[in-house]
């Protein structure tokens, strides 16, 4: 068996971990490029979102360099992710290529069934085995959070802004080549504790919130490295969605850490009161919370068409007017553009700013729906 799976930012040091540990022969997903895209585009519905048409142009990728077996999560409720893994086969399938899709479903909150999900995909490992390499994928994606926050907290304040993101990429690598717990944990340490020695500079860092959709959150090829364009704008950006938090919420009960989402949903309550599909009501949440926590801004982003953050847009106007921050929402699609993109932020960036210097003047309408078309 030689497996694939899509890629969504730095998740495939995890999932590779897994794959890996259960005697299975990888095939990675390659990098997002211009092919991809144009791929994806080429062979998905025009109406599908952004997510899965680079699916689609990955698993085609992947497919000629040899995989014949695709892994893809499955889903459930009014988020059309419920039905990408059915489309992405037929779509594959109508073009000639033979492979066997495995569909991993979310269970319900018993960690056994997971496991007996995990197990299944190679067949000939022991459920210790699975267990292992289950344990070494967990422990590999936390260790790629905390130098995420960590990047996220020292690349807006840092002088050499380069010089960060070089030792980032290369902690990466290292933890991807790690093979044992200790070794990640050694790299880990010892890039984290580079990366905060860096000389620092005097001046203002802004605090926004980055909320929306998954995927669009951590794939940086999809949204245009947000992140690293607001941390050279001297901007820390703090998302609402970080990969081991979503597997501890979503895949297992809340059961290997802490979790606040109950807390999240409670403050979407007064504004968003029900189930809306994908991470709507955790965008509403989230922006209550950033604000209370004196947050300087929100920027919410998603793909084009995505129905449970176009809902969740809907009220954030009036989440920002009450809870006084001004919010953003950016929605991309193939026909985005970098320039645009950089320009609107920049524009945010100084409204915030210059809201900041002048002592957080009352919110006017155009600051709470600065809102992006075609982006």
């Amino acid at each position: 068996m030689k497996i694939t799976f899509p890629h969504m930012g730095n998740s495939h040091i995890a999932i590779k971990a897994l794959l890996t540990g259960l005697k299975l022969e990888v095939i990675l997903p390659p990098p997002i490029t211009k092919r991809t895209l144009e791929l994806g585009v080429k062979y998905s519905p025009e109406f599908a979102c952004l997510p899965l048409k680079i699916n689609v142009g990955n698993f085609i990728e992947a497919l000629e360099q040899g995989a014949d077996t695709v892994l893809m999560a499955g889903g459930w409720g009014p988020c059309r992710f419920g039905y990408y893994a059915q489309v992405e086969r037929d779509i594959l399938q109508d073009l000639g290529y033979s492979f066997r899709m495995v569909v991993l479903e979310a269970p319900d909150f018993k960690l056994s069934e997971l496991l007996n999900q995990i197990k299944d995909l190679a067949g000939n490992v022991t459920t210790l085995e699975a267990l292992r390499a289950a344990r070494f994928a967990w422990y590999k994606l936390n260790a790629v959070d905390r130098l995420e926050s960590c990047l996220e907290r020292v690349l807006p304040r840092a002088v050499d802004k380069d010089k960060v993101m070089n030792l980032y990429h290369l902690a990466l690598r290292e933890i991807d080549g790690a093979d044992s717990r200790e070794q990640v944990k050694r790299v880990l340490n010892n890039r984290i504790i580079e990366m905060e020695k860096m000389e620092q500079h005097r001046e203002p860092v802004l605090r926004i919130g980055l909320v929306g959709e998954i995927y669009t959150i951590l794939e940086p090829s999809c949204n245009y490295h947000i992140i690293e364009q607001l941390g050279r704008m001297n901007v820390e950006v703090k998302r609402s969605v970080y990969t081991s938090n979503w597997v501890n919420d979503h895949l297992l009960g809340g059961l290997a850490k802490g979790t606040n989402r109950r807390q999240i949903l409670a403050s979407a309550r007064p504004y968003l009161n029900y189930f809306v599909g994908g991470h709507g009501r955790e965008t509403v949440g989230y922006t209550v919370e950033f604000a209370r926590q004196s947050f300087d801004g929100i920027i919410q982003i998603g793909p084009l068409t995505c129905m449970p953050e176009i809902v969740a847009q809907s009220v954030l106007g009036q989440v920002g007017e009450q809870e006084g921050i001004p919010v953003m929402t950016m929605y991309f699609d193939e026909h985005s553009a970098a320039a645009g993109i950089q320009t609107r932020l920049e524009a945010f960036v100084d409204m915030l700013q210059r809201r900041k210097r002048l002592g957080q003047l009352p919110i006017q309408e155009e600051d709470i729906h600065a809102h992006v078309p075609g982006c």
